[in-house]
């Protein structure tokens, strides 16, 4: 089990690793229900991750993958395709990053700068008016529809499905794994519960670091997941 857990790793980190969660996460914390919508969000972050984690967990034990001596073909083939996936993904991400960090220096007026200088999409301002409802499917849409968070859960789940634990430690392996993909989104909202109001010069430096630097480590824990994937897809096609 313990090797299971390591070998999932990275591809937990993918999953904590989600900049728009977590800027999605600081604009909820900032609005003005923060403690009840922080923790709206948090609980529909976990039952996105924990939910399609289950989902593939079950879609994998009905086709009865653990089973196999050797897996059957369309797995090496989904790894293919997440790594493939995931590996054109860091590409982009870290391109979309250098780009916007030589705008930036490029800028010979503060209207330049502003136009360069990350922001939040649009419709994420409208968190201000949020009630704990909406931004429970807030959090669940962020996870459930994000496609490098979403084949992460593929990933963990068809890992684990393969790997040879019974079930008590399958259990333990997906409770493990939920609770530390939540931590990025659970340590903010315990904080702000915590502190309150003046939790908010935290929130705008995590904020601003996050702009400033995730799409490097975005991009390099991307392409570790995705080439450790291609290199097992290989591994089992050749």
């Amino acid at each position: 089990m313990g090797e299971l857990i390591v070998s999932l790793l990275p591809v937990v980190l993918g999953v904590v690793l989600s900049p728009l969660a977590i800027m999605a996460l600081v604009a909820v914390l900032v609005s003005r229900r923060a403690r009840a919508n922080g923790i709206a969000y948090l609980l529909g972050w976990l039952v996105g991750l924990a939910g399609l984690l289950v989902l593939f967990l079950w879609v994998f034990r009905a086709v009865a993958v653990h089973e196999q001596f050797e897996p059957p073909l369309w797995v090496p083939v989904v790894r293919l395709l997440l790594g493939v996936f995931l590996t054109s993904a860091a590409v982009w991400v870290y391109r979309k990053g250098r780009a916007r960090i030589a705008a930036m220096a490029a800028a010979s007026s503060p209207r330049e700068v502003v136009a360069a200088s990350p922001q939040l999409p649009g419709w994420l301002h409208s968190v201000e008016s949020f009630r704990p409802g909406r931004t429970f499917l807030l959090g669940l849409a962020l996870f459930v529809l994000n496609p490098v968070d979403a084949s992460c859960a593929v990933i963990a789940a068809l890992d684990i499905s393969l790997a040879d634990v019974g079930p008590a430690a399958t259990v333990a392996v997906t409770v493990a794994f939920v609770i530390l993909g939540a931590l990025p989104i659970a340590a903010p909202v315990l904080y702000v519960v915590a502190r309150g109001v003046s939790a908010q010069p935290a929130l705008d430096r995590l904020r601003t670091w996050i702009a400033g630097n995730t799409h490097i480590l975005n991009a390099a824990m991307l392409l570790v997941i995705g080439v450790l994937q291609l290199d097992k897809a290989v591994s089992a096609l050749v």
